[in-house]
């Protein structure tokens, strides 16, 4: 697949969420969001982390940005939807595995993906708060034993990527990171409503919901002049 790098994040272009999924499904993958903060605020670490693994356009800043660079095809595709067109294609054929949230959303979770997707295989399940070497080790070994084909897991970043390596060296299925999705899906946070997401300003719906995002969104003005100038 066709990919740019952006501040030095290797970042793919993918035409359609169908060939993101096929390629990332066809190579074992772990799939990585990339937004215009991440490309802003790379650092030597993000970036090493992001290159090993497929970093996608989930924010428009990503899309603009791999415009500029020449993909003209390329769409963007919210991770926060990603992973539900996956378990649309995957549920009746493949298994899963799930990590991330508090308990009560985990839980949630699993009963909503279960009467929206009848026949589900989830293999097993467990909340983002593993607190101890222990812990995590039960974890990689439970994965390791029960072998599903894909494994969501929802810590934010980069922990989640890091959790996601350490399981694919012992078994490599198909992985992706959620930050906060399941917590979206389950409308324990508001996402911003269809008209916004269409329109591309999911950000300045956010900055309307709470003001006291200003700062952060005032950094992104600094990424947009630099992809003006053609820095990325």
């Amino acid at each position: 697949m066709l990919y740019k790098i952006l501040n030095g994040v290797k970042t793919h272009a993918p035409a359609s969420r169908t060939d993101l999924i096929n390629f990332a499904e066809k190579n074992k993958a772990i799939l990585v969001a990339i937004n215009a903060e991440k490309i802003l605020h790379a650092t030597p670490e993000s970036r090493q982390i992001i290159n090993r693994n497929l970093g996608y356009p989930d924010g428009i800043g990503a899309v603009w940005a791999l415009h500029k660079k020449g993909c003209k095809d390329v769409v963007k595709i919210p991770g926060c939807e990603l992973w539900l067109d996956i378990v649309g294609r995957y549920y009746q054929d493949k298994t899963f595995y799930l990590v991330g949230g508090k308990e009560a959303v985990i839980q949630e979770t699993v009963t909503k993906l279960k009467a929206r997707f009848p026949g589900i295989k989830i293999l097993n399940y467990r909340n983002g708060y593993i607190k101890t070497a222990t812990e995590k080790n039960a974890l990689l070994q439970d994965v390791t034993l029960k072998k599903p084909d894909i494994v969501f897991v929802a810590l934010g970043s980069p922990k989640q990527e890091l959790l996601m390596e350490e399981m694919q060296r012992l078994h490599p299925a198909l992985y992706q990171g959620l930050g906060g999705s399941f917590d979206v899906f389950t409308g324990h946070v508001e996402r911003a409503p269809e008209w916004w997401v269409k329109h591309n300003l999911e950000w300045a719906y956010r900055l309307v919901k709470q003001p006291s995002r200003i700062k952060r969104q005032i950094h992104l003005l600094t990424f947009f002049v630099n992809l003006h100038l053609n820095k990325y």
